[in-house]
């Protein structure tokens, strides 16, 4: 069964790099999924939204998924998992980005993404959280696009984003009282 999973893993992404990628979508789709680099865009949105009373504590609470994420993802599961990347592993597949360093599974950018973009779509109005939410996924799609991630590691970083981004709203209604 595993070996068939990472079979399909790979088979995915060569099919992508020869029947999705093209040179008009590559600069976008680059520029689109670098957003995520760091957890930039998110700590943006997050900050943006601590300007506002109105929107203060969905900021707060985002950016407490973002940090759940950093400590779950990037600093436990990445490196208890070991998995590599899959342009290290996958003959003729070839990265469109700066080949990242870490592990491969899960993928960060896209705990992150749905870590922040969770508590944005279920605590701000739909014109704002909506929109959002479909960036996280733009970004955690485009991971596949540019190489550096299996769909395993999308699909597990998705769904462990979107858990702790309610496990960060449990924590701050607990800390309330």
């Amino acid at each position: 069964m595993a070996d068939t999973l990472i079979q399909l893993d790979g088979a995915i992404l060569l099919w992508i790099q020869e029947f999705v990628r093209n040179d008009v979508l590559t600069p976008l789709f680059t520029a689109v999924t670098g957003l995520g680099d760091k957890g930039f865009i998110w700590i943006l949105l997050s900050l943006v939204l601590l300007t506002s009373k109105k929107t203060r504590e969905t900021g707060m609470i985002a950016l407490l998924g973002l940090l759940l994420s950093l400590l779950v993802i990037n600093l436990a599961l990445k490196n208890l998992v070991a998995r590599e990347r899959p342009f290290d592993m996958i003959e003729g597949l070839i990265p469109l980005i700066e080949r990242p360093g870490d592990y491969s599974f899960p993928s960060g950018h896209s705990a992150s993404s749905f870590a922040a973009a969770g508590v944005m779509v279920r605590r701000l109005p739909r014109w704002a959280g909506i929109p959002l939410f479909l960036l996280a996924v733009m970004i955690s799609l485009l991971r596949l696009y540019v190489g550096v991630h299996y769909p395993t590691d999308v699909l597990a970083g998705v769904a462990i984003g979107l858990g702790l981004s309610y496990l960060a709203e449990w924590i701050w209604k607990r800390q309330k009282g």
